[in-house]
């Protein structure tokens, strides 16, 4: 049930935006979606588009505009906004441009909505956690990243479809960086009650550890495929922007993998990466120490480092 008087705000009306809107209208994420864009006609259009079709979506209502005013009274901001991913480049390459735009919009958002969450989908989006809690002086807790959401998503599909169960019974995580160093935690993953490698199914061949890493690698280069074959990824980021939305608008206090800034987390501060975090009406309330491997307790180091070093080029350091 979604909370009576809510609002989602979503800045930048480009693929994913738009995307994240209508995913949270026909979801019923949030009573009031707001769209924001510098670009008057674009946003206004968007904006339109969607509120012709308000009328199969339940009972929320989409407005939007060219206004920094549009967020005002938000619970949830969503930013989309930022250069796009082109074929061949990959989410650290963003990194300078999308800091500079977060860097003037930062100050105008938290002057307008101070009380809201802010959830960063912009790539790449650990770095901009980071710049973001910086630039806006809000706890860690209050600003964060989507980061690994869609790829634990994205490993949940391929493993179902691999057993040949609902992706509801698997139960598998991505965290770290959302990119190239980013892992899974198979040593916590299980299909149904039952540890990924102990899974025998009754009709097909039993998982093996080169197969779960070929899995990963195929989550790893998923958006890079989606670029490729058509400029950009938007529904199923815009599907999960929305489900931590909710978890944020209906303080559910649900376990997703999202990106804060990390204080002594596994021995790891200063940097934003996923890990499984309570999610409610406060933004990240906790996060859980989940037990890694060895051989994950290295991979987390080295995802940190791949963040750090990003932004000690970028001066954030």
């Amino acid at each position: 049930m979604t909370k009576e008087h809510s609002k989602l705000s979503i800045i930048g009306a480009g693929a994913v935006g738009s995307s994240l809107a209508y995913a949270a209208l026909i979801r019923e994420s949030a009573r009031e979606i707001a769209l924001y864009d510098v670009q008057t006609a674009k946003v206004d259009a968007e904006v339109l588009d969607l509120a012709h079709g308000t009328q199969f979506t339940g009972s929320s209502r989409i407005t939007g505009g060219d206004d920094l005013d549009v967020v005002l009274g938000s619970d949830v901001v969503i930013i989309t906004a930022g250069a796009k991913q082109h074929i061949g480049q990959s989410r650290l390459d963003l990194a300078a441009v999308n800091v500079g735009i977060l860097e003037g919009l930062m100050p105008g958002l938290v002057e307008r909505a101070p009380n809201a969450v802010y959830i960063l989908v912009t790539n790449p989006c650990d770095v901009l956690a980071v710049a973001a809690q910086r630039f806006s002086g809000l706890p860690s807790s209050q600003i964060f990243a989507s980061g690994t959401v869609l790829d634990s998503s994205r490993l949940r599909w391929l493993l179902a479809e691999r057993a040949g169960v609902a992706t509801s019974s698997v139960h598998a995580m991505i965290v770290g960086e959302h990119g190239d160093s980013e892992f899974p935690l198979w040593s916590q993953a299980r299909i149904g009650p039952v540890p990924i490698l102990g899974w025998k199914p009754v009709d097909r061949p039993a998982l093996t550890a080169d197969e779960l890493a070929s899995l990963a690698h195929d989550v790893k280069t998923a958006a890079y495929r989606v670029i490729e074959g058509k400029g950009a990824t938007n529904y199923a980021i815009g599907l999960s922007g929305a489900r931590i939305a909710e978890a944020v608008i209906n303080d559910e206090g649900a376990i997703l993998p999202v990106s804060s800034v990390l204080d002594d987390y596994r021995g790891v501060s200063g940097v934003a990466l996923s890990v499984p975090s309570i999610v409610g009406s406060d933004g990240v309330s906790g996060l859980i120490d989940v037990p890694f491997s060895v051989h994950e307790a290295e991979q987390f180091q080295r995802s940190a480092e791949a963040i750090r070093t990003t932004l000690r080029d970028l001066g954030i350091d």
